[in-house]
């Protein structure tokens, strides 16, 4: 059976290379069917066109060496040819249950496009100096539902930033589930509008998923700026409210530009202010990244993390070095997360920790390259 499901979707790929060789057939014609005949301009042959640079990630998932390999059996293969089953089954339920409350809300029969629902699962082990854990399973999800009104949306998440500690979202990769906070789910109506032509701005008001609820609000802005033909700033301010945790307030700023073959280069900058504590949290991450194949993302980092009481200082320092690699389409990756972090509570003796994860997306769209 195994045999089978490889022989098929080495068939899938083989038509699919088909198909878009036919497609470009028909965008390039012959030279006779040129509308001007007299100005023969050279047009580039199929091969050149398939060539693996060209294509898109989520096209092939062989190796150009291994597109016409012969099948081979193994337990790999079969449990391989299972998850890709599940994600062709998944994918589109995911999808559609976001396009079916979309139209029972909004009375309509059609859907918009661009829903951001979807459902993340994996599993995760961390190893500290040789000390190899369980794989611990994961899971997030949100559920994205707008409107045929365009500006409000239904957002329903497996949890929330807001309540997040700060140093815990910038080493989140680092983590396993059981050493992330529990913040509970979280539903709220966003309504997206803009101030001026280039300012997003979103007002959410929602509760905390739990018994007894929490309610709470929140505002977001956000602008892009192109400062010169290389750099990028983004720049993003937030201020929340939660019945039984108080306010706060995040801003968030980073710049970034291309730094040559192929690495991008990028900086952030965030300052939190946590009402429990009544003091200031602070982050600065500087990160590189590169893609070196089809398959392969690398992504160093080094990061500094501060606070405001009782006087400003520094409370930890890390570095880490994400690997992480596409095994099939543009939904089923693994990721290698070695890292140092030095802690103020630890007199800043280096802690050194290894993970690794494999992470499968259900959705019908799926942001590439996720990191």
């Amino acid at each position: 059976m195994s045999n089978f499901w490889w022989t098929l979707a080495d068939c899938s790929s083989r038509c699919r290379l088909a198909g878009f060789a036919a497609a470009l057939t028909l965008m390039f014609p012959s030279p006779g069917y040129s509308i001007e005949p007299e100005a023969e301009v050279p047009q580039p042959s199929v091969a050149e066109l398939l060539s693996p640079e060209r294509l898109p990630i989520g096209f092939y998932t062989f190796e150009p060496a291994e597109y016409w390999a012969q099948p081979r059996d193994s337990y790999w293969l079969k449990f391989s040819n299972w998850v890709l089953r599940q994600e062709r089954i998944q994918g589109p339920r995911v999808q559609s249950l976001g396009q079916w409350a979309d139209r029972t809300l909004s009375g309509t029969e059609q859907s918009l496009p661009n829903n951001e629902s979807y459902l993340r699962i994996g599993f995760a082990t961390e190893s500290e100096y040789g000390n190899l854990a369980q794989f611990e399973p994961e899971a997030r999800f949100r559920l994205d539902i707008p409107t045929t009104k365009k500006k409000l949306r239904l957002v329903i998440e497996s949890e929330s930033e807001d309540l997040i500690p700060l140093a815990e979202r910038q080493r989140n990769r680092q983590l396993i589930e059981t050493q992330r906070s529990d913040t509970q789910a979280t539903g709220a109506f966003r309504y997206l509008t803009q101030i001026g032509d280039a300012i997003n701005f979103s007002n959410d008001l929602g509760v905390r998923l739990r018994l007894p609820p929490d309610a709470f609000w929140r505002a977001t802005a956000g602008k892009r700026w192109r400062l010169d033909e290389d750099w990028v700033l983004n720049a993003q301010q937030r201020f929340y409210y939660f019945h039984q945790d108080g306010w706060g307030e995040r801003t968030w700023i980073g710049v970034g530009r291309a730094v040559g073959n192929g690495w991008h280069f990028s900086s952030s900058s965030e300052l939190e202010w946590v009402h429990n504590d009544r003091k200031f949290v602070a982050a600065q991450i500087f990160s590189l990244r590169k893609r070196t194949n089809n398959r392969l993302i690398i992504a160093p980092r080094l990061g500094v993390l501060g606070e405001s009481q009782p006087n400003w200082r520094t409370t930890s320092a890390f570095a880490d070095l994400t690997f992480r690699y596409r095994l099939h389409s543009n939904w089923l990756y693994a990721e290698l997360i070695p890292a140092l972090e030095f802690p103020r509570e630890e007199d800043f003796r280096d802690q050194a920790s290894v993970v690794f994860r494999i992470e499968m997306f259900f959705s019908g769209m799926i942001e590439e390259d996720r990191l």
